[in-house]
C-alpha cells in the first residue's frame, strides 16, 4: 500500500465528523492538512482524545464543532476559552459514545508497519479501534520513527488509506522530579501495595516516586504507561507484561517499549470486570482537592481547566472492588500554600467518595474503608490537622 499524497482533502467530506487519535503519537503532520481540508468543506465536527501537548498547526476554527473526551494538557486553553467543549465522560464510555451520537466517520491516526503485514498503532490504541469499529475509514500517517508496541491485529487493508509519512518521533513528555513531599507520600503508598498485585499508576513526579519506592514486584496495568517502567524492569521489580493503553514518556520509555506487546484498547484496559478480579488491583491516583466525603476533583478551576475525568473514575472504582484490592487517592496536603481538603469542590466531582478507598499525604494515611459518613470527615480532617499548614 503506498501512501496517496493529497488524498485527505478527498476523504474529509462536508458535514462529515473526523476523530483525531491522539496520545504522544497523534497524527502532528497532517494538523495543518486536516484543519485546511475541514474549512474547504465546511461543517466538519471534530472529535479530539487526549493531547498531552498543544497542537499548534491545528486550526480549531476551521471546524464547525470540537469535542474532546479526554480535556486537559495540551486543550487547556481551547477548552477554557470555549473552542472545544471538553465532555464529562470516563474513558470506558468513550467507545459506545462512538457507537452512538459520536459516530466518526473518519479516524485520522499514526500507523506504523506491522510484524506481519499490514499496519497497526504503534504508541497509544486508546478508542481508535471502536472508532474503527463503529464504521469510521482510517486515514493513516506512517511514522517511521514510532515503534510498534500494538498487540492487536492489522488494521483493516479495506478501511486504510495512507495519506502521509513522517520521520519525527512521537512527542517526549517531560515531568518535574519528585519532591521531599512526593516521596513521603510514595513510601507510604508502597507499603500498601501487596506483591504481586496488579497496579495502575499515573506519569508525573508522584508516579515516579512510587515506583522507585517499591520493593516487591508488581504488575502494571494502567491506562497510562510511564517512563517509570523502565527503572522498574531494571530492578527486576516489573512482573509479566504491562497492559496499557498509551504509552508517557520519552526515548527511554519508547527504546523500551519497541516490539513488545503492551497496547490494548480501552474495551480490556479499563473493563472494570476485568481489573477488579483475578490478582489484586490497586489503584493509584491522585487529585486537585479532596472534600470530607473523599469526592474527588482532577478536572480544575472556574475558568482553569486542568485534566479530564479519564480513566480516573474507572480505576477507582475497580480498586475499591477487588478483593484484597486498594483504591488509592495520593495526594501532598497542601497546594501553593492552601489545603487541598476542602469543604466544597471548585468543580464537579471526577470520581465518587465511595470509590476511594485510602487516601495519603507526606503527613499520614486515613483508611476510609468501612467508615459512615461522618467517620470518614473526621478521619481526613484528622489527616489534614497533622499538617503544619493546616
Amino acid at each position: 500500500m503506498s501512501v496517496e499524497s493529497g488524498k485527505l482533502a478527498e476523504l474529509v467530506e462536508p458535514g462529515s465528523r473526523v476523530a483525531l487519535a491522539d496520545g504522544i503519537g497523534a497524527p502532528r503532520s497532517v494538523s495543518g492538512e486536516l484543519a485546511a481540508a475541514a474549512a474547504a468543506a465546511g461543517g466538519v465536527r471534530l472529535l479530539l482524545g487526549w493531547l498531552p501537548v498543544a497542537d499548534s498547526e491545528l486550526d480549531l476554527a476551521a471546524f464547525a464543532d470540537v469535542r474532546a473526551v479526554m480535556s486537559g494538557w495540551g486543550l487547556r486553553r481551547p477548552v477554557d476559552d470555549g473552542r472545544v467543549r471538553a465532555l464529562p465522560v470516563r474513558l470506558s464510555a468513550v467507545p459506545a459514545l462512538l457507537h452512538g451520537p459520536l459516530r466518526p466517520d473518519l479516524l485520522v491516526a499514526t500507523v506504523v508497519p506491522a510484524p506481519g503485514g499490514g499496519y497497526a498503532f504503534g504508541t497509544e490504541v486508546a478508542w481508535m479501534h471502536a472508532a474503527i469499529a463503529a464504521g469510521a475509514r482510517i486515514a493513516g500517517v506512517v511514522a517511521h520513527a514510532t515503534p510498534h508496541c500494538d498487540a492487536g491485529p492489522a488494521l483493516p487493508a479495506d478501511r486504510l488509506v495512507l495519506v502521509g509519512e513522517t520521520d519525527t518521533p512521537p512527542v517526549a513528555l517531560e515531568f518535574s522530579a519528585p519532591g521531599d513531599e512526593h516521596r513521603a507520600i510514595a513510601e507510604r503508598v508502597a507499603a500498601l501495595i501487596p506483591p504481586g498485585a496488579r497496579m495502575q499508576v499515573g506519569p508525573g513526579a508522584l508516579g515516579v516516586a512510587v515506583l522507585e519506592a517499591l520493593r516487591s514486584p508488581v504488575h502494571l496495568d494502567s491506562g497510562l504507561l510511564p517512563e517509570g517502567v523502565v527503572d522498574l524492569d531494571r530492578r527486576g521489580l516489573l512482573a509479566g507484561t504491562p497492559v496499557t493503553t498509551y504509552l508517557a514518556g520519552g526515548p527511554a520509555l519508547l527504546a523500551w517499549a519497541a516490539g513488545r506487546p503492551l497496547l490494548q484498547p480501552i474495551e480490556h484496559t479499563h473493563d472494570l470486570g476485568r481489573l477488579s478480579s483475578g490478582l489484586p488491583f490497586v489503584a493509584v491516583n491522585t487529585a486537585i482537592e479532596l472534600d470530607e466525603q473523599a469526592q474527588v476533583n482532577v478536572e480544575g478551576f472556574p475558568g482553569a481547566t486542568v485534566g479530564g475525568v479519564g480513566g480516573h473514575a474507572d480505576y477507582a472504582a475497580a480498586g475499591a472492588r477487588s478483593p484484597g484490592g486498594l483504591s488509592i487517592i495520593a495526594m501532598p496536603a497542601t497546594h501553593r500554600g492552601r489545603p487541598t481538603l476542602v469543604e466544597r469542590l471548585s468543580a464537579p466531582v471526577s470520581t465518587p467518595g465511595h470509590d476511594v478507598d485510602v487516601v495519603v499525604t507526606e503527613h499520614g494515611t486515613a483508611d476510609l474503608r468501612g467508615l459512615d459518613r461522618r467517620e470518614r470527615a473526621a478521619a481526613l480532617h484528622h489527616l489534614w490537622d497533622r499538617s503544619p499548614a493546616a
